[in-house]
C-alpha cells in the first residue's frame, strides 16, 4: 500500500471554482472526463456548494496519489482522519460528503465500480448553541457611524450591514437580491431574500433598515431597475458603482 503522507496539501490556488481535472480522471478518457466535469456543471446547482466541492475534491485528488480503481474506503478513512486533525468537523462532512456523492456519479456512468467512500463515516457534529456575534444596540450604532456615507459605496455598504444584522440573512441570500425586493406592502416595507433551492423569505423592514435602504437606492439612482441587483459592485476605489451585481467574496470583504 502507498505510505500516507503526514499532512494534508497546502491551501490550492485562490481560484477554488475552477474545475481542474484531476490526472487519475484524465488518465481514464474522454468518458471519464466527461462525466466528473458534469458531476460539477450539471448535477450541483448550488453555485456556492459547487465551489466547496470543487475544492473538496480537488484537495483530495491531490493528497490521494492512487489510480481511481485502485481507491479504496481505509484510503478514504485515512484522509478523513487527517483532515480532521487540520479542520472542522463540518468542514470534514462536507468534504466526505463530496467524494460519496461523485463516486456514486462516477458509478452510474460506469466510470468506477464501487464507491470507497460509501462506508466511511464522517465526525460527529452537534450544534448547540450558535456562533454568531450579537452587537448591542450601542454597538450597532457605532459601527453605523463608522461607514462613511459620502459616496455611494458607503451607502451601499452601511445599507447591506443593515440587512444582515436586523433579519439576520446569509450573505448569499442577500446579495442575490434585485431592487423589486424592497418593496411596500400595507403600511410598511418588506424585504424578500433568495434563499436556497429557490424558495424565498419574506420580513418586515427595522425602521433603520428602511430608512437606510431607501437613502442608498435613491442616491444610486436604481429605483427604477426593478430587476437589477440591489447589491451593485463598485468600480475599483472610485466610490462609484456598476451594473454588475456584489460578488459573495467581495461582500464579505
Amino acid at each position: 500500500m502507498t505510505s500516507l503522507p503526514a499532512n494534508l496539501p497546502p491551501n490550492l490556488p485562490a481560484k477554488h471554482d475552477e474545475i481542474v481535472v484531476p490526472s487519475v480522471i484524465a488518465n481514464l478518457g474522454d468518458t471519464a472526463v466527461k462525466r466528473f466535469v458534469e458531476f460539477f456543471a450539471v448535477h450541483i446547482r448550488n453555485p456556492n456548494t459547487r465551489i466547496a466541492y470543487v475544492y473538496a475534491v480537488r484537495q483530495f485528488f491531490a493528497w490521494c496519489p492512487l489510480p481511481l480503481g485502485a481507491i479504496e474506503p481505509v484510503h478514504v478513512a485515512a484522509y478523513v482522519e487527517l483532515l480532521g486533525k487540520q479542520r472542522s468537523a463540518p468542514t470534514v462532512k462536507q468534504h466526505l460528503a463530496a467524494l460519496r456523492m461523485l463516486f456514486d456519479w462516477l458509478i452510474v456512468g460506469q466510470v468506477m465500480t464501487s464507491n470507497p467512500a460509501s462506508a466511511v463515516r464522517g465526525p460527529k457534529h452537534v450544534v448547540k448553541k450558535g456562533k454568531t456575534p450579537i452587537l448591542t444596540p450601542e454597538e450597532l450604532r457605532a459601527l453605523f457611524a463608522a461607514i462613511r456615507t459620502d459616496t455611494l459605496v458607503g451607502l451601499r455598504d452601511r445599507a447591506f450591514l443593515a440587512l444582515l444584522f436586523y433579519t439576520f440573512a446569509r450573505v448569499s441570500a442577500a446579495i442575490r437580491m434585485r431592487v423589486q425586493d424592497y418593496y411596500p406592502q400595507r403600511r410598511r416595507r418588506w424585504v424578500r431574500l433568495h434563499e436556497k433551492g429557490g424558495k424565498y423569505l419574506t420580513l418586515p423592514c427595522h425602521h433603520t433598515l428602511d430608512d437606510y435602504l431607501h437613502t442608498y437606492i435613491e442616491a444610486a439612482g436604481i429605483g427604477e431597475d426593478k430587476r437589477g441587483p440591489l447589491w451593485r459592485s463598485a468600480r475599483g476605489r472610485t466610490g462609484v458603482l456598476t451594473e454588475r451585481p456584489l460578488q459573495r467574496q467581495n461582500a464579505w470583504d
